[in-house]
């Protein structure tokens, strides 16, 4: 992420997020918040590939078709840890890397729940004054501005009013590829400490692949590359370090798969996704 600018790839995880609302088979998805939480040079790309219009050259081409892949992916994704979150029924849910995430204006299951949106400043600031907007939808939503050149996560939460002693779910979507594992161990740590038995962590990462090294590649064109990828069997054992016993772990391919036969063209790239959920033992 360049200083002073929001997350790109927050930018594009909402785009795809906004260009498939509406226009898919899974009836598990839906997100009405996405497009209005997109910068504008974003929302007329998506508009225009929501209109139909025939792309006017090969560059605009190219952006359709990988929209058109990456809106399933997150359709495949986002139904997943939506449904998730709806299991382990928490009263607190932290975002970690909160992003362009709509989850606090689009799910009416968090209307008795506090959502804590923990992220850098910068993208941060411009998502509050385009969710100013939106209807709400959890009961109460705490941006939690977060830069970890400086500050402590942990003192961020607790200045936020997260409540430790009540059972939590963390939510780490889309953002451990991108962090280094001594980084990934630190917020553990916190996780960790501010969680009481019960408490949920769901945990979505990339396995070894040559797919993901490219892609890694091309996002490091955006200043945003993947810095770490894990096995299942890697992944059970990092968290099982930090007192969270997974309980479930499936790769995106057969999620994506369960939810609509339209996902088959996508089955090798999204088998390197994985997500799984942990239970604070």
């Amino acid at each position: 992420m360049k200083p002073g600018h929001e997350s790109q790839t927050a930018v594009m995880v909402a785009a795809a997020r906004a260009a498939a609302h509406g226009r898919t088979d899974v009836v598990a998805f839906s997100d009405p918040a996405a497009l209005g939480l997109l910068p504008e040079s974003a929302r007329q790309r998506v508009e225009r590939f929501r209109s139909g219009v025939p792309s006017r050259s090969l560059r605009e081409r190219a952006q359709r078709a990988f929209l058109e892949k990456r809106s399933k992916m997150m359709v495949a994704r986002t139904v997943a840890v939506d449904q998730a979150i709806r299991v382990a029924a928490s009263s607190q849910v932290v975002i970690l890397g909160a992003g362009l995430d709509g989850r606090a204006w689009r799910m009416p299951e968090l209307a008795d729940v506090t959502v804590f949106e923990v992220d850098h400043p910068d993208s941060q600031r411009e998502k509050r004054a385009r969710a100013a907007s939106l209807p709400q939808t959890a009961h109460d939503v705490r941006f939690v501005p977060v830069d970890f050149t400086r500050d402590r996560l942990e003192d961020a939460l607790a200045s936020a009013g997260h409540d430790p002693a009540r059972q939590t779910t963390w939510v780490w979507e889309g953002v451990v590829m991108y962090l280094e594992r001594a980084d990934i161990e630190s917020t553990l740590r916190v996780v960790e400490a501010r969680s009481m038995p019960g408490s949920r962590l769901i945990v979505v990462y990339n396995s070894p692949s040559i797919i993901r090294r490219i892609g890694g590649i091309l996002l490091g064109l955006l200043g945003e590359p993947f810095r770490s990828s894990f096995s299942a069997q890697e992944m059970r054992t990092l968290l099982a370090g930090f007192a969270f016993n997974v309980v479930e772990d499936e790769d995106l391919s057969t999620i994506a798969l369960r939810l609509s036969a339209a996902f088959a063209d996508m089955t090798r790239i999204l088998k390197d996704m994985r997500i799984a959920t942990a239970v604070r033992a």
